[in-house]
């Protein structure tokens, strides 16, 4: 029998419930191997416990929760990016992947037992609220998270519009909790913002993968700064993915191959080799070849890796700030009748020079750690895919690396990546790997 099936790359750390992401595919492996008799034994064990838990527990338990919190705890115990999606939830991720949703525009992840902020989405409630990357939500309208899954926890975030929620953060750094209060808005999501810097500069600032449109933004972006600025004027493009957690498969593959003329974008590979699939550029470059600086830093993970990854194996691109979260794997969303769906760790994907970021991210050519304020010192870190409880092992054991500072300042005059990046762009600073020598680029 045929599945049908939803193939993605969980964005940022630990999957993160609002940047999904999807490319439908159709898996036709060999059936599951068949399970031995120490497998059945501690099956019947499972069943025994059950029918215990049912018959004799203090209070007559609910048998569909037990049975979903068995299912969790058997996929946590993977890896943090695998869960069970019950109906509701999976058709809330079918939603959200068209880019459009009620909430407060937080990217979060599930760490020890607490909501984990990655980054707020610019220009959301939470944003202006003043929701910082690594905060820990530790109550929700004065209730505990801990105990709750993921899913549920980003479920409880959402409501109806204009209705608001209490939450109470755990800030490094800040003794006492701070207690925020956001009102729900829809949550557009609008992943590509593009401007013109200094009159001869393209900035792409691409906020996410989420939703289906990241791609015509980027167009629309490229189009808008090639009417400000003439083409004998324009020196080159920043592409900014810093604190991008990530999004659909394959929308990264398409900003990717936006920028490259050929070659392989990126790969995934499973347990088995026929599993294995290659993504490819097609021919034509959204900049006619202009030069391109990407900027990522500890909140750039996942799809904005794969992206990295491509431009810097070819050498279309020089990637400057520090290094990324280290996101490297891919989930399967598997629908399950009536139930919901199993999003199931499948695969590991390779940037086109073959490496695996799994747990380790992507080293910038150019190394430049955003100088944190004062009052933020101490406050801010990332530490990356490697510090997540049960990551998947990268396979190269002889290090695994931490993130970077997922720190963004607020006024670009603050910004020193982007300045060195303006000063490359336009030839007042100079550094050996600008622009990048496509003579050492992969073989196409």
């Amino acid at each position: 029998m045929r599945k049908t099936s939803l193939f993605f790359l969980g964005a940022g750390a630990g999957a993160l419930f609002a940047l999904l992401a999807i490319q439908p595919r159709i898996l036709i492996g060999a059936p599951a191997e068949a399970a031995g008799s120490d497998t059945y034994r501690q099956l019947n064990l499972f069943g025994d416990i059950f029918e215990h838990v049912r018959a004799q527990y203090v209070e007559k338990p609910d048998d569909a929760k037990l049975i979903e919190s068995a299912i969790n705890g058997m996929l946590t115990s993977l890896d943090p990016h695998s869960a069970f999606l019950d109906a509701k939830n999976f058709r809330d991720m079918q939603t959200q992947t068209r880019g459009e949703f009620g909430g407060l525009g937080i990217e979060v992840t599930m760490e020890d037992g607490v909501v984990k902020v990655v980054s707020p989405m610019d220009g959301t409630p939470a944003a202006r609220a003043g929701v910082q990357p690594n905060d820990l939500i530790t109550h929700l309208d004065n209730e505990p998270v801990k105990g709750l899954t993921l899913e549920q926890a980003v479920e409880k975030m959402r409501g109806p519009v204009n209705s608001s929620l209490q939450i109470r953060i755990s800030r490094k750094g800040v003794e006492n909790p701070v207690e925020v209060k956001i009102v729900r808005e829809i949550i557009s999501i609008k992943n590509v913002r593009a401007r013109v810097e200094g009159g001869d500069i393209g900035y792409l600032r691409i906020t996410s993968f989420q939703g289906e449109r990241t791609l015509e933004q980027l167009k629309a972006g490229v189009a808008d700064v090639n009417r400000d600025v003439p083409t004998d004027k324009l020196k080159g493009y920043i592409v900014d993915l810093r604190n991008n957690g990530g999004g659909l498969l394959d929308q990264a593959i398409a900003v990717a191959d936006a920028f490259l003329e050929r070659g392989e974008i990126v790969s995934t590979r499973g347990r088995n080799p026929e599993d294995t699939q290659r993504h490819n550029a097609r021919p034509g470059d959204i900049t006619n070849g202009k030069p391109v600086i990407v900027l990522i830093n500890g909140g750039s993970a996942s799809a904005s890796e794969i992206v990295a990854g491509a431009l810097q194996d070819h050498k279309r691109a020089t990637i400057l700030g520090s290094r990324s979260f280290g996101k490297g794997s891919v989930q399967t969303v598997i629908p399950i009748g009536s139930f919901g769906a199993l999003k199931l760790t499948t695969a590991r994907y390779f940037t086109p020079a073959g490496r695996s970021i799994q747990a380790k991210g992507i080293s910038p050519d150019i190394e430049l750690v955003q100088d944190l304020p004062d009052e933020l010192k101490g406050k801010i870190e990332t530490r990356g895919e490697s510090s997540l409880r049960g990551h998947l092992k990268n396979g190269d054991e002889k290090e695994e690396l931490a993130g970077s500072p997922a720190y963004v300042p607020p006024d670009p005059k603050d910004d020193k990546q982007l300045a060195l990046a303006l000063d490359l762009l336009r030839g007042v600073q100079r550094n050996s790997a600008f622009p990048p020598n496509p003579k050492g680029a992969i073989p196409n």
